[in-house]
């Protein structure tokens, strides 16, 4: 029997690009997106149902979830929605702060708790929310991003506790840079006079050559769907060569001094 899949944001990179891919190994794919009328490529493959969802809406999470879950036996709810915050603290509005938590973090533990009762009830589901290298470690101008992503790192590892009586499994999966429109479509930045140095010092390591050494989003799609598949009792999936080799950094010689290369390299 083929097995289910739940996606959200699946209307562009890794979203679309994990729906790509499931689909062409047999799974029942669920593609919810913003804006679906405007999805022609999936629309094309057979065995994958494109519905509306706007992970800040709570009933229409609510709504959808129930509805999905009454039509089909979901094996993994893939929590991919969200966008990048990009710049100083101090550039961003109250408006531009509440909007990056609710879809980033909300939106995650929306989707979750709305599925948390029918994989309870069946003793079987795997979530994997999707976070970044900006999870794992601070970046400058990433403060708002790192913010949300650090929180659904630990919110998922709290919920694989939560749930591992219940035989429900959590996974994360964290990219680093990814060759996608994400940085045109889902990237929405800020400035500020006063960081203008720090900002220009960042947007080095964002060249066309570094940014030309990024994963595909195919390849993190091959990770997650590694993850899906592979019945393993692991928590983490660092993705991408400078994700790995930054994580492993952390790892091999503590946060502090990772810190501390960081900070330096970062002072003029």
């Amino acid at each position: 029997m083929s097995k289910s899949i739940f996606i959200t944001g699946a209307s562009s990179g890794l979203g679309k690009a994990a729906a790509r891919l499931f689909q062409s190994k047999g799974w029942n794919v669920i593609a919810t997106m913003r804006q679906p009328e405007k999805e022609t490529e999936l629309r094309q493959l057979k065995n994958i149902t494109i519905l509306p969802l706007d992970v800040t809406n709570g009933q229409q999470v609510n709504d959808t979830v129930e509805q999905v879950a009454n039509l089909y036996d979901i094996d993994v709810v893939l929590n991919n929605a969200g966008y990048g915050l990009i710049g100083p603290l101090e550039a961003f509005s109250e408006e531009q702060i509440n909007k990056q938590v609710d879809t980033n973090l909300l939106g995650v533990i929306r989707v979750s708790k709305a599925f948390i009762p029918w994989f309870r009830e069946k003793r079987k589901g795997l979530f994997l929310n999707i976070t970044s290298s900006f999870g794992l470690l601070g970046f400058p101008t990433c403060t708002l991003y790192s913010a949300t992503k650090f929180a659904v790192d630990g919110f998922s590892e709290a919920l694989a506790l939560e749930l591992a009586q219940f035989d429900v499994r959590v996974k994360i999966v964290a990219p680093g840079g990814i060759r996608t429109d994400f940085a045109g479509r889902s990237l929405q930045s800020g400035t500020h006079g006063a960081y203008r140095q720090l900002m220009a010092k960042v947007a080095e390591g964002y060249s066309a050559e570094q940014v030309a050494n990024y994963a595909s989003a195919e390849d993190i799609a091959r990770v997650i769907f590694e993850a899906a598949t592979d019945g393993q009792d692991k928590l983490r999936y660092v993705a991408g060569k400078d994700a790995i080799a930054l994580y492993h950094e952390r790892t091999a010689t503590g946060a502090e001094a990772q810190l501390e290369r960081l900070k330096s390299a970062f002072l003029f």
